[in-house]
């Protein structure tokens, strides 16, 4: 019989299918392929091809010319723009606001052919490290409120080049995903005075039937109301409110566990396409002693439908604690 599970933040109701759970062999991958011109903006001697670069890794060279192992760029359509001032208005019930906001793109490497999760330890570690020193810059600007910083791999997730990239968005308000996960943990902190992510990761950790990987300062496991199959959460031991506040020697094992479970996916579901998400808390002066900075990671082995966008319930065809023994099982 199916199971209906309550996630503990939101509130949501997600569907567990017990019955003839789906293994990695039962999705069919949907694989689109790119189609690629002669010449990609991202790739080592094509910088001319983008806007001028606003950050770099490079150990030699001038800025936007080759010689870089890393660049960060703005995107060349953005969705907001980072000129002018908000200039709240309305119309009735209507609200309005000017677009603005920034929105970066990080390349991750120079090579075209490489993935983010084939890059080596070190190279990872610049990725995590451009993130937050991203993050940490555009906190300087009293317009924003919110920097997500997301991934799509592959054209399914919603990719547009396939040299391997992130993209980061400076927000002007928090978004309304992010303000029902704050007001669920708000709500759990008020009342146990604990935070809801801590005591997640440290169930994980005891009971080990989600469990994936874990290490000094950080465990991977699939959530227990898991909206999808084979959704990854990647959550800090320690407690962070804010994802660019991290200490810069806890940077290296995040750069191991999240390559980890990279590897694992795509040995597990070769070619599939997916979509990661760092969560943490908005631009404040204030700390949120309730919230906890995290990694949301999903595979597209399924497709949302008519069901799940009427209903807000999502429909999961793998239990959670079979796809952590599936994911534990990859051998690296």
């Amino acid at each position: 019989m199916p199971e209906l599970r309550r996630e503990p933040i939101n509130g949501r109701w997600i569907i567990i299918k017990n019955e003839k759970p789906k293994g990695p062999v039962d999705f069919d991958i949907e694989t689109k392929s790119f189609t690629e011109n002669n010449a990609c903006p991202f790739c080592e001697g094509n910088e001319g091809m983008t806007p001028p670069e606003v950050h770099a890794c490079r150990d030699e060279g001038e800025a936007n010319m080759p010689g870089w192992d890393l660049r960060v760029i703005p995107n060349k359509y953005p969705a907001l723009s980072g000129e002018g001032e908000l200039d709240k208005t309305g119309i009735g019930v209507f609200d309005m606001m000017n677009g603005i906001g920034s929105h970066e793109v990080i390349i991750e490497t120079p090579d075209h052919s490489r993935e983010l999760s084939q890059l080596s330890e070190n190279e990872f570690e610049k990725v995590i490290q451009t993130y937050r020193d991203r993050s940490l810059k555009l906190r300087d600007d009293s317009r924003f409120r919110y920097i997500m910083i997301f991934k799509n791999q592959g054209k399914t997730a919603g990719a547009s080049l396939s040299h391997a990239h992130t993209q980061l968005i400076a927000l002007p308000m928090i978004p309304k995903n992010v303000n029902e996960e704050l007001k669920g943990a708000l709500t759990y902190y008020e009342y146990k005075e604990r935070c809801i992510f801590c005591d997640m990761a440290n169930q994980e950790l005891r009971q080990k039937e989600r469990l994936i990987v874990e290490n000094k300062n950080y465990v991977a496991f699939c959530p227990f109301a898991s909206r999808f199959a084979f959704e990854t959460w990647i959550i800090p031991k320690k407690h962070f409110a804010a994802f660019d506040y991290i200490p810069l020697d806890m940077v290296g094992d995040l750069a191991k566990i999240l390559k980890d479970i990279l590897q694992r996916i795509n040995k597990l579901f070769k070619g599939a396409s997916y979509n990661f998400i760092i969560h943490t808390s908005p631009i404040e002066k204030r700390i949120r002693e309730e919230y906890h900075w995290h990694i949301e990671m999903m595979p597209k082995l399924t497709k949302v439908a008519g069901f799940e966008w009427g209903s807000g319930f999502y429909v999961n065809p793998t239990p959670p604690e079979l796809a952590a023994k599936y994911l534990r099982e990859v051998k690296n």
